[in-house]
């Protein structure tokens, strides 16, 4: 029986995979987790989607269980600023758009919207997240919205099989490091063999597969299927198995990033439940409040900016709080590994591919690995349609997010340095200028949109194209000849129903306060 993995590297990808395999396999499969004392986590990926709720879910976890141990707090969008000019904003929020007369209400915005705002006027969240305030109440009951999270019909469907069925309306923030040493607790204390030793050597077979990996002091870990979590170094996939890398540089170009964690009084800044990306002169800085500091970073293009220019940059925004924080410079690797399973390894987390962490993509892909790989975790016979399942499931979320993150930098209005006019003359894919062009006249739906599951469903690409300004859109002609009273009345009872929760809803400092 094929039942001896070895899991190389820790950091959020390899406890997070090692506490997922033991939820799901329990002691009929033996896991060996090993890592080294000497390395340090990136330490970006600190936001995630919505669908990781499914993850804690999986493992019996429940948020009072792990979230004031991670520092947690709610996450309800990204917030986009300065993109398509200095001092506007807009959100991308976790809620799903509403329907008048089989239109999208976005349609009905682009005919005749109540505002100038999009996402005030046809979401709720964009308010509830400029009051500060969480999405849950007092006593710990989901805001008045149709989110369905204790639906039995719900319960162990994959993220893939999630979407399209409801949103649910927030996600999380995290500080990573504190999550993985949590769930090496967790993990741990259900039998997984935890061995802290450099690895020296990856030792193949005959056959090119890996028979065992030599570390210093513990000798030789052997397995049947070894998991690689080292990193932008793929020490087992891209090293040992000379797996080659497909690089997203040429339509994605940052490949830099500057980090830095800043305390800070949260009672008294008040914590805005989202992820902040605010446009820079080369890029953009994030910015994650947690319930104890904020997680801050400037993701950048080294062709266009120095790693001085950027810490200076980035400590200029956060102000005098930033003094004493110490910047760790990032270089990151950005694409994905060919395949990222190969013969008896599969690559999970940066190690299977990256992206820039614009909408939070970093823990949503190995989240959906882990999934993914679980649903095809290999026989002893090592049928290769469960690796070629697995391949091309992975390849697809990347490729996907690769697109929605180019459509970003295409459709922002903004132009004023260089690093910008760039954006709007850089190639990208010839799938994604067909679709541009489509969507021009016809907002996306889900037959205009990457046609593979990769997590973004087709508002997330109307909020961007709205948001950015730079793409002119216009409604369908259809409405020109439609009454808009139903869509009218529709944009009423979202406005309505944003005041009463804005009177109701708690500030998301408070909640936390008890939580904790």
């Amino acid at each position: 029986m094929l039942n001896k993995v070895v899991i190389v590297g820790g950091g959020t990808a390899g406890w997070m995979t090692a506490s997922y395999f033991k939820a799901a396999f329990g002691d009929r499969v033996d896991i060996t987790l090993v890592e080294s004392g000497h390395i340090g986590a990136v330490g970006v990926g600190e936001a995630t989607f919505s669908d990781i709720r499914h993850f804690f879910e999986f493992l019996g976890l429940k948020e009072k269980d792990w979230m004031p141990a991670c520092n947690a707090t709610y996450k309800l969008a990204v917030r986009f600023e300065d993109w398509r000019e200095p001092g506007h904003y807009f959100y991308h929020p976790f809620e799903q758009m509403r329907s008048v007369n089989g239109f999208p209400l976005t349609d009905w915005w682009l005919k005749d919207g109540p505002t100038d705002r999009f996402d005030k006027d046809c979401f709720v969240m964009a308010s509830v997240i400029d009051a500060g305030l969480s999405p849950r109440n007092r006593d710990g009951v989901l805001m008045d919205q149709p989110f369905d999270e204790d639906a039995e019909e719900m319960r162990g469907l994959t993220m893939s099989e999630h979407q399209g069925k409801t949103q649910f309306p927030y996600a999380y923030q995290f500080e990573a490091a504190l999550l993985a040493k949590y769930l090496t607790r967790y993990a741990v204390e259900r039998g997984v063999r935890h061995v802290v030793d450099d690895v020296r050597n990856v030792e193949l077979d005959e056959r090119g597969w890996i028979s065992s990996v030599r570390t210093a002091e513990h000798g030789e870990l052997a397995g049947d299927l070894f998991i690689d979590c080292t990193g932008f170094r793929g020490v087992l996939l891209n090293q040992a198995l000379e797996e080659p890398f497909v690089s997203y540089q040429d339509t994605l170009p940052n490949d830099s990033a500057v980090a830095l964690q800043v305390p800070m009084d949260m009672e008294r800044r008040g914590i805005l439940p989202c992820t902040t990306a605010t446009a820079q002169e080369a890029g953009w800085i994030w910015t994650i409040p947690l319930t104890g500091r904020v997680g801050t970073g400037y993701v950048y293009a080294k062709d266009y900016l120095s790693p001085e220019e950027a810490e200076r940059t980035l400590r200029q925004f956060v102000g005098p709080a930033a003094a004493d924080a110490e910047a760790n410079h990032i270089r990151m690797r950005v694409g994905r590994s060919r395949n990222s399973w190969v013969r008896n390894c599969v690559a999970i987390g940066l190690s299977s591919g990256f992206v820039e962490p614009l909408e939070s993509t970093g823990i949503f892909f190995i989240h959906h690995a882990i999934e993914q790989l679980v649903k095809n975790f290999p026989g002893e016979d090592w049928n290769p349609v469960h690796r070629d399942l697995y391949n091309s499931s992975v390849s697809h979320v990347m490729d996907g997010v690769r697109e929605f993150l180019t459509l970003h930098y295409v459709a922002a209005k903004r132009s004023d340095t260089q690093y910008w006019r760039d954006t709007k003359t850089r190639a990208i894919p010839d799938s994604l200028a067909e679709r541009i062009e489509r969507w021009k006249v016809a907002l996306p739906d889900s037959e205009s949109v990457f046609p593979h599951y990769h997590g973004l469903p087709p508002y997330s690409y109307m909020c961007v194209l709205l948001g950015m300004g730079g793409i002119e859109l216009a409604p369908s002609p259809a409405l020109a000849l439609s009454d808009g009273t139903a869509a009218r009345q529709e944009f009423d009872r979202i406005r309505e129903k944003t005041e009463r929760l804005v009177r109701t809803l708690p500030k998301a400092y408070d909640y936390f306060s008890r939580l904790g």
